[in-house]
């Protein structure tokens, strides 16, 4: 019972910290996923990836859904769309509600908690990924 209570905390933990990942932008309300992962790529802190190797999916739902994933390498990375092999993490939510998520406009908790967004894998590894692209 209790290590169930730590895992939702570490998991309400990751989905407070996806709402820094591009948290400051200004898109506006028609941004897409896509529009998302490029302001993704002018975020991205090395100094914060080094010695990280992680494998990061999203499978998102609605008409700019898609798949996108992101490989991190000890500093570096790679983006792309599609599936990866065994990602360390899978993010799934509907289109919009990701976007929203990424421009402070619906709070990671609130969607989480609300099943709109669901977080599969390694929690630690999730929560790096607001420290190497806020």
């Amino acid at each position: 019972m209790k290590a169930m209570f730590l895992l939702r905390i570490a998991t309400v933990t990751v989905a407070i910290g996806l709402g820094t990942v591009m948290g400051a932008s200004n898109e506006p309300a028609s941004a897409t996923p896509q529009d998302v992962f490029d302001a993704m790529r002018g975020s991205f802190q090395p100094r914060k990836a080094k010695g990280v190797h992680a494998r990061y999916q999203w499978d998102l739902s609605g008409p700019n859904g898609g798949k996108w994933w992101i490989e991190v390498n000890d500093g570096t990375y790679k983006m792309g769309k599609g599936k990866i092999p065994d990602p360390n993490v899978t993010f799934i939510a509907k289109d919009k509600d990701w976007v929203a998520i990424c421009h402070d406009q619906l709070s990671g908790t609130w969607a989480y908690l609300t099943g709109r967004l669901k977080v599969r894998g390694d929690q630690g590894v999730a929560r790096k990924l607001g420290e190497m692209f806020p």
